[in-house]
């Protein structure tokens, strides 16, 4: 069996998430950027060992007033913090398409166990002769269980910001070519 690494391709791969911000509507961001390093024995993704990493100092939401407040210690600390850290434990497959990703994820210094839900979008040859791997990765994560608290109490007895937050990623991940000796 052959060892095949793949890399993300960022130019075609989002990091996303959303909350609930005042109990009605979404604010959403992304962070522009992360690597995706994946593993697999010859072409099965079911035995793929998976590593994210991404720079806290890039999280971006569309204003960067509130992006700068996200970096400071009422959220992300990225001075002490400067890294997001998701190590897969396993990829179930559960059909062609369905796989379910287990695995550790560190925010700010704490670790917990996720499990994360991705749709295989198939592999393909690009025109430069490459292959290319599409997956949809979605789940759902407490902010609270990893430090980030800060909330404000509304006049109506709600909270501006839910402790869910959700994940929604598009990753293309690119195999990495294996030189052939002449």
């Amino acid at each position: 069996m052959a060892h095949i690494k793949w890399q993300s391709d960022l130019i075609h791969s989002e990091l996303g998430f959303k909350i609930r911000h005042l109990m009605i509507t979404n604010v959403s961001g992304t962070f522009k950027n992360f690597q995706v390093d994946a593993e697999t024995e010859d072409e099965d993704f079911s035995t793929a060992s998976i590593r994210l990493t991404a720079d806290m100092t890039s999280i971006h939401t569309n204003n960067e007033q509130r992006d700068t407040h996200l970096r400071t210690a009422d959220f992300f600390e990225t001075d002490k913090y400067p890294q997001l850290v998701f190590q897969s434990t396993s990829f179930q497959k559960i059909d062609d398409e369905t796989f379910r990703l287990l695995g550790n994820l560190t925010l700010k210094g704490i670790t917990h166990p996720v499990t994360l839900n991705v749709e295989y979008s198939g592999t393909t040859k690009d025109p430069w002769g490459g292959e290319r791997a599409g997956f949809v990765v979605t789940g759902k994560i407490s902010r609270s269980q990893f430090g980030v608290n800060f909330n404000a109490v509304l006049e109506t007895g709600g909270v501006a910001l839910s402790d869910e937050v959700k994940i929604h990623s598009e990753i293309q991940l690119v195999k990495e070519l294996v030189a052939v000796p002449a």
